[in-house]
């Protein structure tokens, strides 16, 4: 009897594991993992010191000279980031995190053949749109910040973080997507046209039609009405041609009494 009930469990397991071979075995996904064909920290710093003098001017508040950089890899973990400072404290600190999220924004909802910078997600996301509340799917993890100083800092971890405006921009080598770069530390606009300098700089563009400009950030005005619409920036510009200030606020104004 016993001999007779291992024999039947020995062939159900057989029968079990010639089902499982049997299977279509998923292939492991190409150019996913790994940071070695993306820029080094040092390597990113002498992108953003080179970005700050190509196509000028940039505009924004500081002509894009005070800027944290970080790159992600197609797994969205950070592999490097660093500022355009020799002194890291001289660029915002908030920065650092929105960079890091940049990167990894413009990784996550790109492909080899939809090249989505984070510029261009900005209407999209706002309130009465259809991807209001995406910014919640995926929040930021505080722990991967680094102090000035660069110890630590979430490399090869998953920082996470999604952000909505100009600044972050897919990777691309051969064809194919390899990550995310983001770039803050100015303007929203003045991050896009220095994370669009760098990426061109490292020869990182996306194969597709317009290359370096593919993602470009848009304009309505003066570009037509669009979905992929990105509100201007104080002292705005794009490509080295001006296009316009961010409109003043207005407040109620109740007079004194006298």
């Amino acid at each position: 009897m016993k001999r007779t009930l291992s024999i039947v469990v020995i062939a159900t397991a057989a029968l079990a594991l010639a089902a499982l071979t049997a299977l279509p075995q998923l292939a492991a996904p190409p150019n996913v993992g790994g940071c070695q064909n993306l820029p080094s920290a040092s390597q990113l710093r002498q992108l953003l010191v080179q970005a700050q003098n190509v196509n000028k001017p940039i505009g924004g508040l500081f002509e894009g000279t005070r800027m944290w950089a970080a790159v992600v890899n197609r797994d969205g973990e950070v592999c490097a980031y660093t500022t355009s400072t020799s002194d890291p404290a001289q660029v915002w600190p908030g920065s650092q995190a929105i960079a890091k999220s940049k990167a990894f924004t413009a990784n996550a909802f790109s492909l080899d053949d939809f090249a989505l910078s984070t510029a261009r997600l900005y209407t999209f996301t706002q309130p009465g749109h259809s991807l209001w509340s995406l910014g919640q799917s995926n929040l930021f993890n505080s722990q991967f910040l680094a102090p000035p100083g660069g110890q630590g800092g979430g490399q090869n971890q998953l920082a996470g973080g999604l952000i909505f405006f100009g600044g972050g921009l897919p990777l691309y080598r051969n064809g194919k997507i390899i990550g995310g770069l983001g770039v803050s530390g100015d303007t929203s606009c003045a991050d896009h046209e220095i994370a669009k300098r760098v990426r061109d700089l490292a020869s990182l563009n996306p194969p597709l039609p317009g290359g370096a400009l593919a993602d470009d950030i848009v304009y309505s005005p003066p570009d037509s009405p669009s979905f992929f619409a990105h509100p201007v920036c104080p002292n705005t510009y794009r490509n080295g041609v001006k296009i316009g200030n961010e409109a003043p606020a207005t407040y109620p104004f109740v007079p004194p009494e006298p």
